[in-house]
């Protein structure tokens, strides 16, 4: 493995592959922070160059985290497809991002080869892109998934509702959810974000928000975002979840931050196909982020980047539904400006896609990072061209609950409008007889909550 290239008359020589993979990310903060970022931009581009030239047997033959000291690892060397993989191996980073970019190569080849792909290879050719290659090869894969509807289809954007409340008043989350429907939000998930990581709480929130659907002939699903653990008790006392969530890392010790293990998460699969309310097959909402291991210190010296990637490796294993990186709530440590935020989000978007996971992404940011909500709304249009399945609708764009800022419900509404995007078809139809949406635009009386006060 050649680890050693001369730029500019400088000579670099690198340790190993974790080196060169950190080395050749994009500027980021969190690698700065871990102490594994280039020096600068000449190290950066020796880096890639390097990287480039490496071919993907070379990357799988080194792992950066060993299976034989990681779950995570294991997961996803067993997901892998040996047959595609022994077709790609011998290829080099730079080949499979030429192979990506070429406009013959669509949606059913690149799910086809990211079946021989390890997170570290997709990894690997992320750093290769520009933004812009990132879009353009997202908005090339189309992840269409089903609970209780389907959504991913090409030239749908869904939407989360997430009316959070700072109380968890179930009168406040209705009143929320009533403006997220009013302006056609809601067909990704009706997900909640308790204040209360208690059984009593989640099965309360998941009635009010079972009966709002069942009321009003909701076509989508319900989920509240509690540990996993609290849920699983939830739905064993008999709460109507139709999707079950949990925040996922991309190592062993990461997910025992998180509390959790690929066996509880075996356990809560299981659980939320035998005994929950939706109609299937995708079950899961996983939520992920850069930056999340090294703020466990369960990073193992990798960079944030791949470290995401490795999330997706082991989120694919349970075919979720929805998955989405809440891309700049962690704060300035490891995405600095809006620079790196919306790099971090087309990174994760595309990284997401290419493992075959239906991709939605929080476009947000905390308020003491350097980011504004011009930054996140260039980035919501950004993603919207690259094909992304669904944002978070918050009211305002303000999450009351969790004190950060996001993407509103008019917000998705109006990216639908300005770049020819519409809800969920199944969702849509609702919309129609509801008097919300006519031909795919909303009507005079969209944006009024009160409709659902009858």
């Amino acid at each position: 493995m050649k680890l050693k290239t001369t730029v500019l008359g400088t000579t670099y020589q690198f340790r190993d592959l974790k080196e060169v993979m950190a080395k050749a990310n994009e500027e980021k903060s969190g690698d700065q922070l871990a102490g594994i970022a280039a020096a600068d931009a000449r190290e950066r581009i020796a880096a890639k160059e390097v990287l480039a030239e490496l071919t993907l047997a070379e990357i799988r033959n080194h792992p950066l985290v060993p299976p034989e000291e990681d779950e995570v690892s294991r997961v996803i060397e067993a997901g892998i497809n040996e047959n595609i993989y022994r077709s790609l191996q011998n290829w080099t980073v730079a080949e499979l991002r030429e192979y990506i970019l070429q406009q013959q190569v669509g949606n059913e080849e690149l799910r086809r080869i990211s079946c021989g792909l390890t997170s570290e290879m997709i990894a690997a050719v992320t750093k290769l892109m520009s933004n812009l290659d990132l879009i353009q090869a997202a908005a090339k894969i189309e992840v269409v998934t089903h609970c209780n509807i389907a959504i991913g289809q090409r030239g749908v954007l869904a939407g989360r509702a997430q009316p959070n409340h700072p109380t968890d008043s179930i009168a406040g989350i209705k009143a929320s959810l009533y403006e997220a429907l009013s302006y056609g939000i809601g067909d990704a998930v009706i997900g909640v974000n308790p204040v209360i990581d208690t059984t009593d709480s989640v099965k309360e929130i998941l009635f009010a928000t079972k009966e709002v659907m069942e009321k009003w002939n909701i076509p989508t699903q319900n989920c509240v975002l509690a540990h996993v653990t609290t849920q699983m008790r939830a739905i064993r006392q008999g709460a109507p979840a139709d999707m079950i969530f949990q925040s996922i890392a991309g190592s062993e010790q990461g997910n025992k931050a998180f509390g959790i293990s690929v066996e509880m998460l075996d356990e809560a699969d299981d659980l939320i196909r035998r005994q929950g309310t939706a109609t299937g097959p995708n079950c899961w909402y996983f939520e992920t982020g850069q930056g999340s291991e090294l703020s466990a210190e369960a990073h193992h010296g990798v960079d944030q980047l791949t470290m995401e990637a490795r999330c997706y490796g082991l989120a694919r294993k349970y075919r979720p539904f929805i998955v989405n990186t809440v891309v700049g709530f962690i704060g300035p440590e490891y995405l600095y400006d809006s620079k790196q935020v919306i790099r971090a989000g087309l990174e994760d978007h595309f990284m997401g896609k290419m493992h075959g996971l239906p991709m939605g992404v929080d476009v947000c940011y905390t308020n003491h990072i350097k980011a504004d909500q011009n930054d996140m709304e260039n980035l919501a249009v950004l993603l919207a061209a690259a094909g992304v399945n669904y944002l978070i609708g918050v009211p305002m764009a303000d999450d009351c609950m969790l004190n950060y800022q996001s993407t509103s419900y008019h917000d998705i509404a109006t990216l639908r409008e300005t770049l020819g995007l519409r809800p969920a078809p199944a969702f849509e139809r609702w919309l129609e007889r509801m008097g919300l949406m006519e031909n795919g635009k909303l009507t005079s009386i969209a944006g009024d909550p009160t409709l659902f006060l009858e």
